[in-house]
């Protein structure tokens, strides 16, 4: 996938949900995957002719496993003349030696986002920007109805009252084989998850139980995403686009 059609997708999100607003400064969530480096070549393009100004600061939440190397991402935001920020953390030891969580996956996240939230918030920014492609709402619904009983994923859009924070996910409309084609046509310098639980969470489950279902029932996703559009969710109905399919 090239950039200009990324850039279409993320463009489409943006208007679609009133997304950004002039004069925001919006933190990057840079894990070093695939999907948070294409967010950040996305929104540092669009930057330079959308309608209203925006800025952006890259930031990486280092869990503090150790070999974490990060020189790719730091020569990426230089080239892009990009502000980067990594925050040290002690999440691995406290999760995995500390605490020795059999399912390390919800509260290293909470301790991730409580990180980045506060350093953000320093950094004089007012949203932060994950990287959360069209699969990842899919998988996320179907997770919640498997192990919580309940139809829901995240929105679009959410404020965080407690912070003073939004979250945007631009990557919305974005498949994750359309994530892969980009990273691969334009070298990305993807960084591998340094986590011991990586591939092997409930997530990786649903991931591969979606793979085979849209094999089996070809478009099954993009049937799922459609009915997530059109269940009422909070967060999904307030389209400013006037669009959403």
């Amino acid at each position: 996938m090239k950039l200009q059609q990324v850039l279409s997708c993320v463009r489409k999100a943006v208007d679609d949900y009133h997304m950004i607003d002039e004069h925001d400064k919006i933190a990057v969530g840079i894990s070093g995957g695939k999907d948070s480096l294409t967010l950040l070549y996305a929104l540092n393009s669009l930057k330079r002719f959308y309608p209203k100004e925006f800025a952006i600061h890259a930031v990486t939440v280092d869990l503090g496993f150790g070999n974490l190397n990060l020189d790719g991402i730091r020569a990426l935001c230089k080239e892009l003349q990009v502000e980067y920020t990594v925050i040290p953390t002690d999440i691995a030891q406290i999760i995995f030696e500390e605490r020795k969580e059999t399912n390390p996956c919800s509260l290293c996240a909470k301790m991730r986002k409580g990180a980045l939230n506060q350093t953000v918030k320093s950094l004089g920014c007012n949203k932060v920007a994950y990287a959360h492609h069209r699969d990842d709402i899919v998988e996320t619904m179907l997770m919640s109805l498997i192990f919580e009983g309940r139809f829901h994923t995240f929105a679009p859009v959410t404020y965080l009252d407690r912070t003073d924070l939004t979250v945007i996910r631009p990557l919305m409309y974005m498949k994750e084989a359309d994530v892969i084609g980009f990273v691969n046509k334009y070298n990305v310098p993807v960084v591998k998850s340094p986590c011991p639980a990586d591939g092997h969470t409930k997530r990786e489950y649903v991931k591969n139980l979606l793979r085979q279902l849209n094999l089996e029932n070809p478009g099954v996703k993009e049937r799922m995403f459609t009915a997530i559009q059109n269940a009422n969710q909070k967060g999904w109905t307030e389209c400013f686009g006037g669009n959403k399919k």
